[in-house]
């Protein structure tokens, strides 16, 4: 059973820049996928980056190639997401989720989630 706990959301100003950072326990970390989601008031929750099991391959939705950077430390079992040039359409909760089953960062078959962090982007 793989247990997450994210942190370092928070309220920024347009433009800014946030660190997520997810804590992960149980299972080999090391060994599985590890990927972040969002989920926006009155949308559906929507992927926003994967990574590998050794962080050597990443995948990105287009909404924020380019400004967000997935990365994990596998020696901590940690996952982070730096998110950079932030907009207001950033809003959102913003969920940390594994894949124990494979060590891939195209799957998105996740199956284990984080309870959330709020991520709020001011104009």
């Amino acid at each position: 059973q793989v247990q997450l706990v994210e942190s370092g959301g928070g309220l920024v100003q347009a433009g800014g820049s946030l660190r997520l950072s997810c804590a992960a326990s149980g299972g080999t970390f090391s060994s599985y996928a590890m990927g972040w989601f969002r989920q926006a008031p009155g949308k559906e929750r929507e992927f926003v980056a994967a990574i590998n099991w050794s962080g050597g391959t990443t995948v990105y939705a287009g909404s924020v190639r380019g400004r967000f950077t997935i990365s994990r430390d596998n020696a901590w079992n940690m996952v982070y997401l730096q998110m950079n040039s932030l907009k207001p359409e950033d809003t959102a909760v913003y969920y940390c989720a594994a894949d124990p089953r494979t060590g891939s960062a195209y799957t998105r078959d996740f199956g284990s989630w984080g309870q959330g962090t709020q991520v709020t982007v001011s104009s």
